[in-house]
């Protein structure tokens, strides 16, 4: 039997990705969504009616669900097993923790427990030892079944797992890099029309601050019951809004260390697997990080849906002229970094036995 899943927030462009991205899923299957007043009452199909956002229909099963108030937590107890969150700002700490604290786990894209000490902010492929700190979170707050999980910001997707692939041998010390950010990032409606056609914007506000502070933590260890966050490298980040649809690129310049020669960087890539794959997870790519040797990839409308969205494509490894290397990244901002990773997230938790 399936998992019965909830989404927060299941009226919006990351919760209508949740639904999605879950049809026929193996595990999970949706059971319940909230949203704000003006949707509950109504049949999802009706509360989305004029914008939904998905290249695909509506899903059958999720078209008569009931939209509930994000307020109906006792419903929610009842009929889900867990829930993913797709809210934002003050909301999503309010709400998140409401549920947590009657004894549904949470696993959320939202920034608002990304620096919560006790909370962990999950790529599966860097950091899934970091599951451990659940029971001591439980412990902190008093819950017993309930807990709180996270993503990082979308933009760290297309950069960081290469890097964390090369961290433990080489050591990093230093990363400037420049991201290149799709528009569907913000949203829907998202980026004015008259601002962005024709347009870059050199501003995504508390976006730099986010890719250069959250890795810090993701690339921490966890000991004795704390995340040691890494502080042994140093991020410089231009975060940019370009006129693309879907896709985030990076493009990287780093020094190591110990600098490696090229064809070892591209060894350890090309060989790079985690506990999501050996764990053989639904929505784990089977190679996490894909190198494209030709000179003009990775791009974004060619190479963004690699291996279900949830790949990391990388090209153009070269020697830099300040620092060793630089090379581009690209990860589909809406799957990869937002309802796919929450999946993933899901899943990770749910094989080592946090969600049953």
């Amino acid at each position: 039997m399936k998992l019965r899943v909830g989404v927060l927030g299941g009226t919006g462009m990351v919760g209508q990705n949740y639904i999605k991205l879950l049809v026929n899923h193996p595990w999970f299957e949706v059971n319940y969504v909230a949203a704000s007043p003006s949707s509950a009452g109504k049949s999802y199909e009706k509360a989305v009616s004029g914008r939904w956002q998905m290249s695909t229909d509506i899903p059958e099963n999720v078209k008569e669900i009931v939209v509930k108030t994000l307020d109906d937590i006792e419903l929610a107890k009842e009929k889900c097993d867990f829930v993913f969150s797709a809210l934002g700002g003050k909301l999503a700490k309010e709400y998140e923790e409401k549920y947590a604290e009657i004894g549904i786990p949470v696993i959320s894209n939202a920034s608002a427990h990304r620096w919560t000490s006790d909370v962990p902010m999950l790529i599966p492929e860097i950091n899934h030892d970091h599951i451990n700190m659940i029971p001591h979170q439980q412990k902190n707050r008093g819950w017993k079944k309930g807990f709180i999980a996270v993503k990082p910001n979308c933009s760290l997707q297309s950069y960081l797992t290469p890097l964390f692939a090369l961290h433990e041998k080489f050591k990093i010390k230093q990363i400037i890099l420049t991201t290149l950010q799709a528009v569907s990032g913000a949203g829907h409606p998202g980026v004015p029309s008259l601002d962005i056609y024709d347009n870059i914007v050199p501003y995504i506000g508390g976006e730099e601050e986010k890719t250069e502070e959250e890795p810090m933590k993701i690339l921490g260890k966890f000991v004795d019951g704390k995340i040691i966050n890494e502080k042994g490298i140093d991020i410089s980040a231009h975060c940019n809004r370009v006129p693309v649809i879907d896709g985030h690129m990076a493009c990287v310049s780093v020094k190591f260390e110990n600098k490696p020669e090229r064809e070892e960087i591209l060894k350890i890539w090309d060989e790079f697997k985690s506990l999501p794959q050996e764990l053989d997870l639904p929505f784990a790519p089977k190679k996490p990080i894909m190198y494209i040797d030709e000179p003009n990839r990775p791009q974004t409308r060619k190479d963004r849906d690699k291996d279900k969205g949830m790949a990391i494509v990388v090209g153009r490894l070269r020697e830099c002229n300040v620092f060793d290397y630089r090379y581009v990244g690209l990860s589909h901002n809406t799957v990869r970094g937002a309802a796919g990773g929450g999946i993933l997230n899901a899943e990770l938790l749910y094989k080592k036995g946090f969600l049953n």
